[in-house]
C-alpha cells in the first residue's frame, strides 16, 4: 500500500466514523455537516474528471449543480401540489422519488452539459474558462427572473423526498445515502481514468495532435468526458437540494463554480480523493473559523496560494511525498 492509498483509506475511516462521533458528542449537526462535505465532493468528482483527467478548466460547474438542483426541486413542487406560474408545453406530474429525480436531473445536467461543451470546446484556454462562466451566468440570470419557481428568493421543498426502504428525514440515513453514492462515483472515476476512454482523455490533455493522428477525436473524448462530469455534478446538486430542502440560484452563481473548483485544487487535481480532501478541508475551514472571524476566506485565500505555488498535487500530494497519479 503506498502513501497516497493509505491517505484514502483515512478519508474513507473518517467519514464511516461520523455517525460514532456525533453519536458520542450528542450532535446530529456534525452528521449534517459531513453530509455537506459528502455532497461538495461529489460535485468536484464530476469537476476533476475534466479539471483533473481533460485539463478542462471550467469555471461554469455550477450550472449543472444548480440545474441538477432545480430538477428535484421542481418535480418536487409539482408533486406536492405547488401552484407554479410556469406554463410548460408538456404536463409536469412530479415525483418525491430520489429514484426518479436522480435520473432526470442527471439528464438535464448532461443534456446542459452537450450544449454548453458542444459551443465552448471549440476554443481553449482562456476563452474555453469565460464562455463557461457566461454560460453559467446566463443560466443564474434566468433562474433569478423565474417568478414561477421563487425568482431570487428560490424555492422551498418543505419535505425531504424519498429513497425505498429509507426514512431520509434521519441525518445519518441520509449520510449513508449521500456516502454509497460519492463511493460509486469514485469507483466510476477510478474505473474510467484506467479505461481506453481514461487514457485517450489523458492524452488529449497532454497533445491531442498526437491523439489525433491514431485515429481518435480530440473533440468528442473531450465532449464526452465534459456531459459525464456535468451528469454527476448535477447529482451532487439534487442531493444539495435534498439536503437544504430549499433551492436558489445561489446554486448556480460562479462563486459556487469556484468554489468546486477550489476543493479539486486544494485536494489535488487528478487525484482520485482530492476532492473529498478539498471539500473537507474547505467545509471544517469555513465552519471552525467562520465563526470567529467573518474574513476566514483570507486565510483560505493563503492556504489556495501556497497549493497553487508550492504544492500543486494539492494536500493529498503533500502528505503522499509527491507520489505520482495519471
Amino acid at each position: 500500500m503506498n502513501r497516497e492509498t493509505a491517505i484514502n483509506t483515512v478519508l474513507v475511516a473518517g467519514l464511516a466514523a461520523v455517525p460514532l462521533i456525533a453519536s458520542a458528542f450528542d450532535d446530529p449537526f456534525i452528521v449534517t455537516l459531513a453530509t455537506r462535505i459528502v455532497i461538495f465532493a461529489l460535485a468536484g468528482v464530476g469537476l476533476n474528471l475534466a479539471l483533473g483527467y481533460g485539463g478542462l478548466v471550467s469555471f461554469g460547474h455550477a450550472a449543472f449543480f444548480g440545474l441538477g438542483g432545480y430538477a428535484a426541486g421542481i418535480l418536487a413542487s409539482h408533486a406536492l401540489n405547488y401552484e407554479p406560474l410556469a406554463t410548460w408545453p408538456f404536463e409536469i406530474s412530479g415525483t418525491t422519488q430520489m429514484l426518479v429525480i436522480w435520473p432526470i436531473a442527471m439528464v438535464v445536467s448532461a443534456f446542459a452539459a452537450l450544449v454548453i461543451g458542444a459551443l465552448s470546446l471549440r476554443t481553449s484556454g482562456v476563452y474555453f474558462i469565460m464562455i463557461t462562466l457566461a454560460f453559467a451566468q446566463m443560466i443564474f440570470f434566468f433562474a433569478i427572473s423565474w417568478p414561477a419557481y421563487g425568482g431570487e428568493d428560490g424555492l422551498s421543498i418543505y419535505v425531504r423526498n424519498q429513497f425505498p426502504g429509507m426514512n431520509t428525514l434521519d441525518p445519518t440515513s441520509f449520510f449513508l445515502l449521500a456516502c454509497a453514492i460519492l463511493a460509486l462515483a469514485l469507483l466510476f472515476s477510478s474505473r474510467l481514468s484506467a479505461s481506453r476512454f481514461g487514457l485517450a482523455l489523458k492524452g488529449a490533455r497532454q497533445n491531442d495532435q498526437r491523439l489525433a493522428s491514431v485515429g481518435i477525436g480530440p473533440f468528442r473524448v473531450r465532449l464526452t468526458a465534459f456531459v459525464i462530469s456535468g451528469m454527476i455534478t448535477g447529482l451532487a446538486g439534487a442531493l444539495f437540494a435534498d439536503l437544504n430542502r430549499f433551492v436558489s440560484p445561489s446554486m448556480l452563481s460562479w462563486q459556487t463554480s469556484g468554489e468546486i473548483m477550489v476543493f479539486v485544487i486544494l485536494g489535488g487535481v487528478g487525484r482520485l480523493f482530492g476532492p473529498v480532501a478539498g471539500a473537507a478541508l474547505f467545509i471544517i475551514l469555513e465552519h471552525s473559523v467562520g465563526p470567529i472571524s467573518e474574513h476566514w476566506q483570507f486565510l483560505l485565500g493563503i492556504l489556495l496560494l501556497a497549493v497553487v505555488l508550492f504544492a500543486r498535487g494539492g494536500v493529498i500530494g503533500v502528505l503522499a511525498g509527491g507520489a505520482r497519479h495519471g
